[in-house]
């Protein structure tokens, strides 16, 4: 599998670092396979953070592997599970076993605001996911352990 991470810098050594903010899938190292979403992300971390270069750090995992080895959470498609799962990790109220690698949907900023209405009320479950099952998701692999990531190899990086 080959996978991307979207960033202003380059990474050839992946690290676990504390965010300051909640994300999809909570605290990890998040990738893609998705080559056009890794390279709008670089995109707007270099125009946010005013430094570096917009950068597509390219990776490959053998997933058979990484995937037998390591405790997997993986969401098929944007259902109640995912959205309670995402829900919980942007909220930072998320209390439930901590896994390896989380493979799913990604709530790009589109799909955020969606969810946002979920979570403010303004959107029940059903209505939720009724909205979420018309968009087109990308997927996310996020490494949220040391162990997960040894089975990441870094290819190499394109200035976007």
């Amino acid at each position: 599998m080959i996978l991307y991470h979207g960033s202003n810098v380059t990474v050839e050594k992946p690290r676990l670092i504390k965010q300051n903010r909640y994300l999809d899938f909570g605290f990890g190292f998040y990738t893609t396979t998705n080559r056009n979403q890794a390279v709008n992300f670089a995109q707007k971390v270099a125009d946010r953070r005013k430094i570096g270069e917009a950068t597509l750090n390219i990776y490959s995992l053998d997933e058979k592997v990484a995937f037998k080895e390591c405790s997997l959470l993986q969401f098929d498609g944007p259902d109640e599970t995912w959205l309670d799962f995402v829900a919980a990790n942007r909220q930072g109220i998320y209390q439930g076993e901590q896994h390896d690698l989380i493979y799913g949907a990604v709530a790009n900023d589109d799909v955020y605001r969606t969810i946002t209405l979920y979570m403010t009320g303004v959107l029940d479950k059903e209505q939720t996911l009724s909205a979420l099952r018309i968009r087109k998701l990308f997927n996310q692999l996020v490494f949220g352990t040391e162990k997960s990531l040894q089975y990441l190899r870094f290819e190499g990086r394109e200035p976007v």
